[in-house]
């Protein structure tokens, strides 16, 4: 039994024990480069510390405000457990103090909060008092912690799991065997870490937060002539309709400021070398950052997205490749193109590992049998919100007009491939594609074409990349192919693993 000092108390993003690389990072040059003309030259900076000068990003969408709730309890037997399993060798007093140590720990962490029974469940007619507490309380998940195997152990997590509430069921080694198990795979809502493993049972908590945070979390979606709300079915979460020309109203009258001038230097400075884009192509993707800043703010949302190539494709005001790259660094879902799929899937990955993804436009790499993903906006923090960025240089878009970053992928890197698919039916669940890989390069555009972003993956078990499906799938670091599929277990999603 580990102690409660161990895994619970390692960030729960490094959940899966895997090792991801630092960004390489070179040594800055003076500031005095960067008033001149770049469209003709490379010029060679070094990426800096992030800048104390950047006023934060202040959320007040209803998930930033909203505290998950989880409920728990133990189970076991009163009095001494004997021969049957887990024995009389168990001590489950022990057992008790320590595991609730480690969940009230992670509860802390994770920013949840635990509403815990005073006493483990003894009996069915407790089983049943309790989950019918539960279905009028409507938590946002059960947290069910097995430290027997026997008599009314089992049937307290299936009576937890049958109430449709998110249900992780931890089963220590000594508290089951696979006959107690085998009938739960087919069962949707529940997550079972039937192991001695903590961090398995922390990382089903934070399922149950992510959940939780996508349910209440509002999206600003500028897109169209109308405002409205609307919602998306199965995940709950809300969307905000803001005309197209919201953007272009707020663009206009934003000034190019003290602050965007010195984001624009740090931003520059921060560039391995730029290639193409003047100042004043970076100015504006600061601006356009600073826009839906201020729309995010304004109208009290968690996450936004914008119709871009519709509302600024024939106007000479900055594409948000900048904007959304620097949201997604700060750990705001920015999705391209008006893409509810794309949001949902960015979401998500923030709000389980801790990372940002890139949403991109597959393409298939026929010689090799691998798949290129490409796109004009990409974040930089791929190692981590927390992490160092990776090192970029600075493009045009390929419409060879505006600033974007082209961030450098790792080679070797483990990546996970995920894509949330929306169902049009009440009666269909969503589905998700989950792919793992590893990247091989980084295609430079040019002289190929396309996006400028393009980032080659090797995924694993696929050499035919025709026919993959999905599209504007999210690529991000490691290899959480696993953790995607109990997540679509936990709250019914349909996994397409490919």
């Amino acid at each position: 039994m580990k102690s409660a000092g161990e895994d619970s108390q390692r960030r729960l993003s490094d959940y899966s024990r895997r090792t991801f690389l630092l960004g390489a990072c070179g040594t800055a040059v003076g500031s005095s480069l960067l008033g001149c003309k770049a469209s003709d030259s490379w010029f060679m900076f070094g990426a800096l510390a992030p800048s104390s000068t950047e006023a934060p990003i202040e959320l007040t969408g209803p998930a930033a405000k909203y505290t998950p709730v989880i409920k728990m309890t133990f189970v076991r037997r009163k009095g001494p457990y004997g021969i049957r399993w887990p024995g009389a060798i168990y001590d489950g007093e022990a057992a008790l103090r320590n595991y609730l140590q480690q969940i009230k720990s992670t509860a802390k962490e994770l920013g949840v909060e635990l509403i815990i029974r005073p006493a483990p469940i003894y009996s069915p007619a407790q089983a049943d008092e309790w989950v019918a507490e539960a279905q009028k309380e409507k938590p946002d998940g059960l947290l069910v912690v097995l430290l027997d195997r026997q008599e009314h152990s089992w049937p307290t997590a299936y009576k937890a799991i049958e109430s449709k509430i998110p249900t992780v069921v931890f089963a220590p080694i000594g508290a089951a065997f696979t006959t107690n198990t085998r009938r739960i795979p087919d069962k949707t809502g529940s997550f079972i870490c039937s192991t001695d493993d903590f961090s398995q049972t922390a990382y089903g908590m934070k399922m149950i937060k992510a959940g939780a945070k996508l349910r209440e979390m509002r999206f600003i979606v500028i897109a169209g002539e109308k405002r409205m709300d609307r919602m998306i079915k199965h995940f709950g979460t809300k969307l905000r309709y803001l005309p197209a020309g919201t953007f272009l109203d707020e663009y206009n009258k934003t000034p190019i400021d003290n602050q965007v001038q010195l984001l624009a230097t740090q931003y520059m400075r921060n560039a391995t070398r730029i290639s193409g884009p003047t100042r004043q192509d970076v100015l504006n993707g600061i601006k356009s950052y600073v826009v839906a800043r201020n729309i995010l703010k304004r109208e009290q949302g968690d996450g936004i997205t914008m119709d871009c190539l519709g509302a600024l494709r024939s106007v000479k005001v900055s594409l948000p490749c900048i904007a959304w790259s620097k949201m997604l660094d700060r750990g705001i879902p920015a999705a391209c193109e008006a893409d509810l799929e794309a949001c949902v899937t960015h979401a998500l990955v923030q709000y389980l590992f801790d990372r940002p993804g890139f949403q991109q436009d597959p393409v298939p790499e026929t010689a090799s049998g691998c798949l290129v993903g490409s796109h004009c906006s990409c974040p930089t923090r791929l190692n981590g919100i927390s992490q160092r960025p990776e090192s970029y240089y600075l493009s045009h878009h390929h419409g060879m007009r505006d600033a974007v970053p082209r961030t450098m992928w790792q080679v070797g890197q483990r990546v996970t491939v995920a894509d949330v698919l929306l169902s049009k039916k009440d009666d269909v669940p969503p589905s998700m594609i989950i792919s793992a890989g590893t990247v091989v390069n980084n295609v430079s555009v040019p002289p190929s074409g396309g996006c400028v972003v393009a980032v080659t993956l090797k995924l694993d078990g696929v050499n035919e990349l025709l026919d993959y499906p999905g599209f504007h799938q999210l690529f991000f670091y490691g290899d959480y192919k696993k953790e995607l599929r109990e997540y679509c277990q936990l709250f019914g999603i349909k996994p397409i693993v490919v």
